[in-house]
């Protein structure tokens, strides 16, 4: 699903127009993308989490020529599947 399938699923089912789905779907990632920046999480009960994990550096290989490499530590986003949503998806 594309985010403009998004945004028409969002609009049908909240039965708004499609402009305040945007607005709406657009101020959640906004809110999601800046509190992550921060270091926080959003726990969404029953649906998941969306978290900061940081990637300790490590030593990886190149495919292409077997050639040891050195893959910087990094802070990543991460989301956790919530119980409800892993159920219903069985």
């Amino acid at each position: 699903m594309t985010k403009s399938e998004l945004i028409s699923a969002l609009s049908d089912k909240a039965e708004v127009s499609k402009k305040d789905a945007d607005t709406t779907l657009n101020a959640f990632l906004d809110i999601v993308t800046d509190t992550l920046k921060k270091g926080g999480e959003v726990a969404l009960t029953g649906f998941g989490t969306f978290l900061v994990k940081k990637r300790a550096a490590r030593m990886g290989r190149n495919p292409q020529t077997g050639e040891s490499i050195k893959i910087k530590a990094a802070t990543v986003p991460k989301f956790k599947a919530g119980k409800n949503l892993k159920e219903s998806v069985k």
